[in-house]
């Protein structure tokens, strides 16, 4: 089991992705600000050396079209980088995605008690996107289901494509 520490610094790598739009750039803002103002965030030791301590600094990108978390110390000492396959993810971000720009297109126009029903199902997909996270991330790094719908989230960004 891994000790839980937490994330002091988040950095996406978006070099050659598209430039969001201004609903995508404020989602990415409130999920970096809300994981450094609450995450739990740990690496688990691999064999006979101990993974260092953290907290952490994280910088998440998408290279050879795989997810990579690379992870380093306070003191930028490499701690883990895990690349891992977005295809597990490419429905549910989908999905995501298009929910949200049915939210955002309610908020403009529609009642109250719909936008409310539109944003449950983002919740709802929000909630298994950040149980995909944990489940991909299993062994490699530890995070609570808060952290893990956050990073959902970023993960989402980083795969916009205009």
């Amino acid at each position: 089991m891994a000790e839980i520490s937490y994330l002091t610094h988040i950095e996406l790598d978006d070099t050659g992705l598209p430039a969001p739009t201004p609903e995508v750039d404020q989602e990415r803002k409130i999920a970096i600000y809300d994981l450094i103002e609450d995450n739990a965030f740990g690496l688990p030791d691999k064999g006979d050396a101990p993974t260092p301590a953290g907290p952490y600094k994280l910088t998440l990108s998408i290279q050879d079209k795989r997810l990579v978390f690379d992870v380093v110390t306070e003191q930028d000492d490499k701690a883990g980088e895990f690349h891992l396959s977005l295809s597990p993810f490419k429905d549910t971000i989908k999905d995501y995605f298009q929910i949200c720009e049915a939210y955002f297109d309610a908020v403009k126009s529609l009642p109250a008690a719909q936008i409310e029903a539109i944003d449950m199902g983002r919740r709802g997909i929000h909630d298994e996107g950040g149980r995909l996270v944990q489940e991909r991330l299993e062994g490699k790094i530890e995070t609570d289901k808060r952290t893990a719908r956050r990073l959902f989230t970023l993960i989402c960004v980083l795969h916009f494509r205009g």
